[in-house]
């Protein structure tokens, strides 16, 4: 379970100098090993100094979810990895970021911490953490030693070449979880497993290594359903966030709403480079990195026609005057909480007549999306909602073949020719969370203060669309909002983002000035 010294492995299949392939990944770590290196690079290091860690904020939520958990599985051992590195090219690896469903339970964002598992372990009623059916356990390799191989040779988890690990103490104060060491999990894991015994359920397609030995000490078949309700919980508990969680979602809708307004004061750079959305991408991008952790998603920087598709991530085109840049990005905060707003403005700084009655169609269902996004109401009223006005809309324009109340039955949509995305998806964690909760919590689920969604209507019309005036053709409009639930109606948290188009405008100018 813990990293092998490339040095020690001993794997086929061999090369042809009987070097183990698997090795040679790894030789720009194993140049001038000498036994006289190794002796004079684990000496003479003075003693680590490290700030004094304090119980983090975060720690009494994660307790409380946990408990919420424990409730659901009483007598099971659960199994919450947090994944591990995924290799990118040869030996580099992508930036790591734990599972959602980790993240939530611990309370570690960041880069925290690759290969660690939490387990919580079944007790005797009421003798669990908080009085929970069960006790948390997060398994972790600690930092190692100097005098270890790892220190200086291991290029992705040793100190000389990434940074110390924490100490499974310092976890333990911050997280307020037990903590023990990784090579402790397997047998953890089996203690009383079997028929009869302990139910052992595991977050699948998050760290092979660690499913690979759940599936080996349960040797059954029958618990692949059980595993789906164990994700299926995990999702269900976030589509109510609390308070800390909102806190968390607040700040990354307003360090979103700056790097929104950076994005405008690079338009000009934009507009004289050949690859115009490379510059509102990495505009937006050097700002997550510098004021959170990351994007939260690719950031969708889409000019002209390339606003008609709905994840244009390439951002490979240029950016030109009268058109309009639809941007779709989000900023993730440290936690991994991410906002996901989109804007679509005009690259000049004006709407045309026809990019404002398009923009204006946008707003209005997004307005009526909002007005029914309460307490009380169903999530897939909101879609409905919004969906009425874009009906509408395009019956007035001429563009459907029906009227818009035959459009609107559930045997035709035909509106969803140009809309074919549905209006909101829950956010926090992930963009796109809690996405393994069951329809009935999700799209059928009843509204609850507390709840974050978005709220992002939007009208495409591509460039070859024959079925539309050549007047609209090439012009994509999304408008999207964080939004939410409180208990008497909503709160758009990114209100704060200009929306009308008099506003856009006006905001656009001052940002130029």
């Amino acid at each position: 379970m813990t990293p092998q010294d490339p040095a020690a492995a001993d794997e086929t299949p061999l090369g042809t100098d009987g070097q183990p392939l698997a090795d040679r990944g790894a030789n720009r770590s194993q140049l001038g090993r000498t036994q006289n290196f190794v002796e004079y690079v684990t000496s003479g290091w003075g003693p680590r100094t490290s700030a004094p860690v304090e119980r983090a904020a975060v720690a009494d939520f994660t307790a409380a979810r946990r408990s919420a958990l424990s409730a659901h599985f009483p007598g099971a051992r659960l199994v919450v990895p947090a994944g591990t590195f995924k290799v990118r090219s040869n030996d580099t690896d992508y930036r790591f970021r734990p599972h959602a469903a980790f993240v939530h339970l611990t309370g570690l964002g960041m880069e925290q911490e690759p290969d660690a598992v939490l387990v919580l372990h079944p007790v005797e009623d009421g003798t669990g953490d908080d009085g929970s059916a069960h006790t948390a356990v997060l398994y972790m390799s600690p930092m190692a030693g100097r005098d270890t191989p790892e220190f200086f040779s291991d290029a992705r988890y040793g100190e000389f070449w990434v940074g110390a690990r924490p100490t499974l103490e310092d976890v333990a104060t911050s997280t307020g979880i037990r903590t023990a060491h990784l090579d402790d999990l397997r047998d953890a894991l089996a203690k009383d497993v079997g028929t009869g015994g302990v139910e052992l359920l595991v977050v699948r397609e998050s760290d092979p290594t660690v499913e690979a030995v759940v599936e080996e000490i349960r040797a059954t078949e029958e618990a692949g359903e059980r595993d789906d309700r164990l994700a299926e919980a995990l999702s269900e508990l976030r589509l109510v966030k609390d308070a800390y969680e909102v806190e968390q979602m607040r700040e990354a809708v307003t360090t979103t709403i700056d790097g929104f307004a950076k994005v405008v004061r690079a338009l000009p750079d934009a507009l004289a480079h050949r690859r115009g959305e490379r510059v509102v991408e990495g505009t937006f991008l050097g700002h997550a990195r510098q004021e959170g952790n990351y994007v939260g998603y690719e950031t969708i920087a889409a000019a002209g026609e390339h606003a008609t598709t709905l994840h244009w991530t390439d951002n490979d085109g240029a950016v030109r005057p009268g058109q309009l840049l639809l941007l779709d990005a989000g900023v993730e905060v440290d936690s991994l909480y991410t906002a996901d707003v989109t804007r679509t403005l005009p690259v000049d700084g004006t709407f045309t007549d026809v990019q404002r009655r398009v923009y204006q169609a946008v707003l209005d269902a997004a307005d009526a999306g909002f007005a029914a996004a309460v307490p009380g109401a169903r999530f897939r009223d909101v879609h409905e909602a919004a969906m009425q006005v874009i009906a509408a809309r395009l019956e007035e324009w001429g563009l459907l073949p029906v009227s818009a109340a035959e459009a609107l039955l559930p045997q035709n949509q035909h509106h969803r020719r140009w809309m074919v995305h549905g209006t909101s998806h829950h956010l926090g964690i992930d963009v796109h969370d809690c996405a393994q909760a069951r329809a009935q919590m999700y799209l059928d689920g009843v509204l609850e203060p507390g709840m974050v969604f978005t709220i992002e209507p939007g009208l495409y019309f591509k460039a070859d669309d024959l079925l539309v005036p050549e007047e609209y053709r090439g012009i994509g409009v999304r408008i999207e909002d964080d939004v939410l639930v409180t208990a008497d109606g909503n709160e758009n948290l990114s209100a704060a983002l200009p929306r009308d188009p008099d506003a856009v405008e006006a905001w656009m100018a001052s940002l130029r000035a």
